[in-house]
């Protein structure tokens, strides 16, 4: 029987085709806007490390001035000093632990057909990358080092490594770059998080660094403070040292923990920290640690901004007019099928029968729109990475979009041509036969 309603219906669509047309392509253009909207909402909201992101914690501490606020009204600064994040990494009160910032430096390869350039680096400790999972093609991280111990040893990034090694297995090479000899110890694969919740000093989907080195070469070496730096004292001295010194941040704190059960425990660790420093003389004001897991971080920093959100609501107003165009359309579309379906029921069809083939011909209408509002949405999210080229390596079309996308159009056909076709079922055979 299925089979029937289906030939019935290709029938049926053929033989108008420019209405059936405009009707799937009215659908397709409501299913298109809403669902690019609603992409980007999916895509920049999308959770960074689905299967542990409730263990994984951005630290913050209140060590600001006590008659003002980091962050207004009443907020502490989202990086720490570089004391707290020292003192709190090497206290090793967590799974993993790691600070970490960016900044840059010049990057000379020892083959002369390579030009130097200014390299962005991203200083950490060697707990960020499994804290992180981030993927290696080739080699290791380093071991979080003791406090005031270091080796000269750099993670390259896979654009980085074809750049200078051609992307062999670089691993044990020596890399000339700021100003002394490295060792290269491992290559990271293909890694953009987007967005980028560890450091959003940047901008939420900054690019990925070319070169990762442990956190202690950025206070031997004096590198630059890139990302976000603050300071409330005005006296802390012109010194390199003296800003390390310094209450000024510009370190992301980072934990992971065991299981969820530990924060309680690893939060007293941090008040027992406060508290500790208070009597050193830091940290005037009240406790006010906080302690965010990724999900929580993200919405804290208000990654899918408000405008999105109103273009979306704006594109569900759009499917809406839609939809009531489609129901128009497939209203006159059914109509001029009443005298077949007069037949039918005259010859013994029941309403069931009708309804069935009516919806089996909706549906293929909203497969069909389902199709053009898929290629729609494809090319408008392509319009979108040629104008926003930052939002490139997150916008992509995977296959639970592909998948609610020809489901919203269906149920928004179903729904568009529920009333005709009831219509079409209640009507009275013995006035069209006559």
């Amino acid at each position: 029987m299925f089979y029937y309603y289906l030939t019935l219906s290709l029938r049926n669509i053929a033989s108008h085709k420019g209405l059936s047309v405009l009707i799937a392509t009215t659908i397709g253009l409501g299913i298109a806007a809403s669902m690019i909207t609603y992409s980007l909402i999916y895509l920049m909201s999308k959770d960074p490390l689905p299967h542990k992101s409730d263990r994984v914690y951005h630290i913050q501490l209140d060590n600001w001035s006590l008659n003002t606020a980091a962050i207004p009204p009443d907020l502490p600064p989202e990086e720490v000093s570089w004391t707290d994040a020292l003192n709190i990494v090497h206290a090793k009160q967590a799974k993993y632990q790691a600070a970490n910032t960016i900044t840059w430096g010049m990057v000379t390869p020892a083959d002369n057909n390579i030009p130097p350039f200014l390299g962005i680096i991203r200083a950490t400790h060697g707990e960020f990358f499994p804290m992180f999972d981030v993927p290696f093609l080739f080699g290791q991280a380093w071991q979080n080092y003791p406090r005031g111990q270091v080796e000269n040893v750099v993670v390259l990034s896979k654009s980085t490594n074809q750049r200078i090694f051609g992307g062999i297995n670089s691993v044990g090479q020596t890399l000339p770059m700021l100003g002394q000899l490295f060792t290269v110890i491992g290559v990271i694969n293909d890694w953009h998080p987007s967005p980028k919740f560890f450091d959003m000093s940047l901008g939420k989907f900054y690019p990925p660094e070319d070169l990762y080195v442990p956190l202690q070469i950025k206070a031997n070496l004096e590198l630059p403070h890139g990302g976000n730096s603050h300071c409330w004292q005005s006296n802390i001295g012109d010194s390199y040292q003296a800003f390390l010194n310094s209450e000024c941040v510009n370190f992301n704190l980072w934990v992971e923990l065991s299981h969820q059960q530990d924060k309680a425990q690893f939060a007293s660790y941090l008040e027992d920290y406060v508290t500790q420093q208070r009597a050193l003389g830091r940290f005037p004001k009240a406790t006010q640690n906080i302690i965010l897991d990724i999900e929580q971080w993200l919405a804290h920093k208000k990654v899918v901004s408000s405008d999105i959100y109103v273009f979306f609501y704006l594109s569900l107003f759009f499917l809406l007019v839609c939809l009531f165009n489609a129901a128009s359309l497939l209203s006159t579309k059914l109509t001029t099928t009443t005298g077949q379906m007069a037949l039918r029921r005259a010859l013994g069809a029941s309403r069931q029968a009708i309804f069935s083939q009516c919806l089996i011909e909706t549906i293929m209408l909203g497969c069909l729109g389902a199709l053009i509002g898929f290629s729609l949405c494809a090319l408008g999210l392509s319009g979108i990475k040629i104008l926003y080229p930052e939002f490139s390596a997150f916008i992509t079309l995977d296959m639970p979009l592909l998948i609610i996308t020809i489901g919203i159009s269906i149920l928004s056909t179903v729904l568009a041509g529920l009333v005709p076709t009831i219509k079409v079922c209640m009507l009275a055979p013995a006035d069209y036969l006559r």
